[in-house]
């Protein structure tokens, strides 16, 4: 199934309807707001069938998965939204120094405008309704771009949004990079972009034209440290469920793995282990094993077994692009699965000996990009240790992904792995504006800040 392109002319009716309706106002307003807020929560309750179908047909997501790591997200956060909007959107009276004494200052949060909302395919239904969330609630308008390496997801969201709302308020276009290219030149008030970190340099430089502000939500080569002090059943189960969530198409999988060398062997057998039990003996029977979504996806990841030792896994079938879950030793340095994102779910292993591990693994981690997250398996204590000298978007100590289910603590990247953050509030704020305001009393007017400043002498001790 191939979706067509949207046309041009298509793209700059809607921006144009768009731009008038947000003149209108009646998005600003908080009691729209929610009220668009529960409409998209019906309409998720309304839909939910046809896209976890719609992910079956592309990814082979199973429901359960889509479920939980997607259709639960994006209501958990509507459903927050619709209660907290109203105090995220309330104005905060702030402190006044000395110097304005008698004023009132103020944070008003206003809505940025018309947003741009770019999504990709690996997690099509949350990665894009969730910022959607965030722009409704802030009072913004959105044109949605879903992946179109996922058509059917991306028709059966098209079909929901284009029942739930006008285009002139939320819209959805479809297509390939060149629509990519059409949108990311045009003057939004926001773009919200989730995909990789070479398309983001291009969306960066387009929307530099126009000193459009940006949220970049990338990846990156994340990498899983496993200590000597590590638990091994639950880091190993961890890791599995992690690394095979999706089939390692997550931009949180654990990329690769740090290992102390004592407890590699013991590893190795125990991640065997907890496949068979989270897939069962035949992991390509189970229904809740997801396949590469392209042929060329399977080709790329499938390349990388060869370039190590294969511990566990190794089997491939290109007619259904299954990829077993593969766990890789004696990788060189410089191949392309140590220097490249997987996306996939082959995991390869460097081994450390015990004198310095500590330094041994964040001189490895720091050397490199700022991953998107970083996950720690051992003692608490020694993985605040690494957590405070290295750098990256989220973290876990003891777990893999679950960082991304509290809607209390940011979601995002640092250097190559994004920019902005997002989830609760922050969604709210990704997509405002904080405007200070001082409002200042007539009845009296201070001299001192005035020319020829004759009490200045007075005021430099007070400022």
């Amino acid at each position: 199934m191939t979706l067509e392109n949207t046309r041009n002319e298509k793209i700059d009716s809607i921006f144009a309807s768009q731009k008038a309706y947000f003149a209108s106002e009646e998005t600003r307003n908080v009691k729209f707001r929610k009220k668009q807020l529960k409409a998209l929560l019906a309409a998720m309750e309304k839909h939910e069938q046809a896209l976890a179908d719609a992910l079956w047909t592309d990814l082979h997501k199973s429901y359960e998965e889509a479920y939980l790591t997607e259709l639960s997200l994006v209501k958990a956060e509507i459903r927050q939204a619709i209660k907290k909007t109203s105090r995220w959107a309330r104005r905060e009276r702030k402190a006044s120094p000395v110097t304005i004494f008698g004023s009132k200052s103020y944070v008003v949060k206003e809505p940025l405008g018309c947003s741009l909302i770019v999504s990709p395919w690996n997690y099509p239904v949350q990665l894009l309704l969730n910022p959607l969330v965030g722009a409704i609630a802030a009072g913004c308008t959105a044109v949605l771009k879903p992946s179109p390496y996922v058509p059917h997801v991306s028709q059966a969201i098209e079909a929901m949004i284009s029942e739930a709302f006008e285009e002139k308020y939320i819209a959805v276009v479809q297509g390939n990079r060149e629509v990519n290219k059409k949108l990311f030149g045009m003057k939004w008030d926001i773009i919200f972009f989730t995909g990789s970190p070479a398309l983001a340099r291009n969306v960066a430089k387009a929307a530099a034209d126009n000193l459009v502000p940006m949220v970049l939500e990338l990846g990156g080569k994340s990498p899983c440290i496993i200590d000597k002090s590590a638990n091994l059943d639950l880091a190993a189960l961890r890791c599995a469920w992690g690394k095979t969530l999706n089939a390692g198409q997550t931009c949180i999988a654990p990329d690769y793995i740090l290992i102390h060398k004592d407890v590699k062997e013991e590893f190795v057998k125990k991640f065997a282990e907890s496949i068979k039990k989270l897939h069962g003996e035949e992991i390509k029977e189970s229904r809740h094993y997801v396949r590469m979504v392209t042929d060329k996806a399977f080709e790329r990841v499938a390349s990388y077994i060869g370039e190590g030792k294969v511990l566990y896994g190794g089997r491939t079938d290109g007619s259904e692009r299954f990829i077993e879950p593969t766990l890789l030793g004696d990788v060189k340095e410089g191949a392309a699965v140590l220097t490249t994102e997987i996306f996939g779910p082959v995991f390869p292993m460097i081994e450390f000996d015990g004198q310095g591990f500590e330094d041994k693994v964040v001189k490895y981690i720091t050397e490199r990009e700022k991953p998107l997250a970083l996950y720690y398996f051992g003692n608490e204590k020694d993985g605040w240790k690494i957590i405070r000298r290295t750098s990256s978007g989220g973290a876990c100590i003891n777990d893999t992904i679950m960082h991304i289910a509290n809607p209390n603590v940011p979601f995002g990247g640092v250097g190559n792995s994004g920019m902005g953050s997002y989830h609760g509030v922050l969604s709210f704020e990704a997509f405002s504006h904080k405007r200070s305001v001082v409002a200042t009393p007539t009845l009296f007017d201070l001299p001192f800040r005035y020319m020829p400043y004759k009490t200045f002498g007075m005021v430099k001790k007070l400022v």
